[in-house]
This record gives C-alpha cells, structure tokens and sequence, in this order.
C-alpha cells in the first residue's frame, strides 16, 4: 500500500487542515467503510492518518459512529499509535473551559454499542485495567504543559450514550462518584484499539461544565462547537507538538496486548 501512516489521529471539526502533503485514501473494512475518506500526510518527520470522528459533514451522531471501521482502517494503514482529541464537559468546578484534562481511566455508561471485534470465533480477554497508553500519556501532558494549556493530568472519563446531553442528576451522580469529564466518543474507541494492540491517547478538551455542575441552563450543543472553533487553532498545535514527540518504537504494553492470545482472524 502506497499511503502508510505510523501515527493516527481520530478528530473533529476544525482539524483537517492538520498535514502537509495531504492525500485522501478511502478504504473498506469487514465492518463497512470509517466515518470517512482518510486524509494521510505528515507533521514534521512523522507519517500520520487524520480520521474524522463524525464525518466531514457531522453525519454520524455519538451512537452511530462506525467504531470498528475507524481503528480497523487505522491499523490497515499502519498505523500503531492514536491520538484521540474530543470534546468533553467538566463535572468539576475547579476543570473550567479551556482546560485540556488527560485521562487515565474511563467509566462506560453506553448502551448497545458494539464494542468488540471478537464476538464470534471464540472467547478474546484482552486487559483493560489502564485503558490509556501511559506513554502517549505523557507525552501529550507534557505538550500541553508545554502549550501553555490549563493541564489536568489523569482524571476520569465517563462515556454516555447521547446523542443528548446529561440530565442534572445524572450530572450529578457522575460527580459525586469522583469522576471527572463527561464526553460521547471515547467509548468503544479505546477499548477497540486495545483489541488492536495500538497504544490510544485522549486529549480532552473542556468545552462547559456539565448540567449538574452549576447553576444554569445547562449544556447546549451550539456552545460546545463555538467553544471548540474558538480554540481549534491551539488544539491543532498541541496535536502535532503530540504527534512529533511520540516515541518512534513502543516499549509500552499496549502492543503486546493480544500475547499468548488466540485470534478468531487475521489482523491487518
């Protein structure tokens, strides 16, 4: 294949004008074609795939997202490591927009996404007590650090269903358990690209404080896309400061993930 990528990043409005010599690959997958066409190209030194999370066109709500397709495209690309920026709301007072939260743990409260590859074939346990890699982790803190970003290192990231936003009490449920940002698209992605082997980083950006978290009208969907217009020319620095500074070869975990596994098929 002629458009190989080393590095994927899994985004939304606003960045696709991320690479230099930029082309556009379309693929099929045996989940059906990705949310869209693939735009490969370069950031510095390093090959990368930009997938638009939603499609061009927003078409895809939350809950229709073709998970599967994305990281199975992704992964026949090349691609090994993902950068996964989103937005998100605040259930903290203290986490206020504009700040830039790096999770290390997630919370699925979705309902009927698949969520797995292997659901046919025979049984695949793959480990997902750390669902981040920590070394995209620390890259992407210390490039946000870097950026002059409000960082938040570590937290919790709670997935809803949507396509609507949290009730109050909901809101304040996902507070009052410690978690941290609530968001619609970081679930099954990470888990799908563990069952991949790929190392999965979430750059989450705080767009509002949730429903529950203050007094108000609570979330609309107008002012988390303004939010993240005004701040997407920042975002697309801290993604390529991220994207250069990854490491070249994996010495994390993330890759071994399937070790000693027995696979239903072929990865790509």
């Amino acid at each position: 294949m002629v458009n190989r990528a080393d590095i994927g990043v899994i985004g939304g409005s606003g960045l696709y004008s991320l690479l230099d010599d930029a082309q556009e690959v379309e693929l099929t997958t045996p989940y059906g074609p990705p949310s869209d066409v693939i735009t490969v190209g370069r950031i510095g030194a390093r090959s990368v795939a930009f997938l638009p999370r939603h499609g061009r066109d927003h078409r895809h709500p939350p809950h229709r997202i073709p998970y599967r397709a994305n990281l199975w495209a992704l992964r026949s690309l090349g691609v090994r490591q993902v950068l996964a920026p989103s937005a998100v709301g605040s259930l903290k007072a203290e986490h206020g927009p504009g700040a830039i939260v790096v999770p290390d743990q997630l919370v699925d409260r979705t309902s009927g996404r698949v969520q797995t590859y292997y659901d046919a074939g025979g049984a695949v346990h793959v480990s997902f007590a750390d669902p981040y890699c920590p070394t995209g982790r620390a890259v992407a803190v210390s490039a946000a650090r870097s950026g002059g970003w409000d960082i938040v290192d570590g937290g919790t990231l709670v997935v809803i269903e949507g396509p609507r936003f949290s009730t109050r009490a909901e809101s304040q449920w996902f507070a009052r358990n410690g978690w941290t940002i609530v968001g619609m698209t970081g679930f099954p992605e990470a888990v799908l690209a563990r069952e991949l082997a790929l190392c999965y980083t979430s750059l989450s950006l705080v767009t509002d404080h949730d429903a529950g978290v203050e007094a108000g009208e609570g979330v609309t969907h107008e002012e988390v896309l303004r939010f993240f217009a005004t701040n997407v020319t920042k975002m697309r620095s801290l993604v390529a400061d991220a994207v250069e500074a990854l490491p070249k070869e994996r010495t994390c975990a993330c890759g071994s993930a399937l070790d000693g596994i027995k696979l239903p098929f072929d990865l790509p």
